[in-house]
């Protein structure tokens, strides 16, 4: 474990880069989660309504 601190002390700058990094990478995988759950629930609450909306009034589907 001395060792991995040390390699940091040594490389401050690349260790600082690569956390920076991964925090970045996490935010925008959250983000993009996030909004792409939103998203699908819009569409399936938009295709559920546009289903009802077009579907026949009972009694008033084709002639069997």
């Amino acid at each position: 474990m001395d060792d991995l601190f040390a390699a940091i002390a040594k490389h401050w700058f690349w260790a600082a880069l690569t956390a920076a990094v991964v925090v970045w990478y996490l935010t925008v995988t959250i983000y993009v989660a996030i909004r792409g759950a939103v998203d699908i629930r819009g569409m399936l609450d938009r295709l559920k309504n546009e289903q009802v909306s077009e579907s026949p009034a009972e009694g008033e589907g084709p002639a069997a």
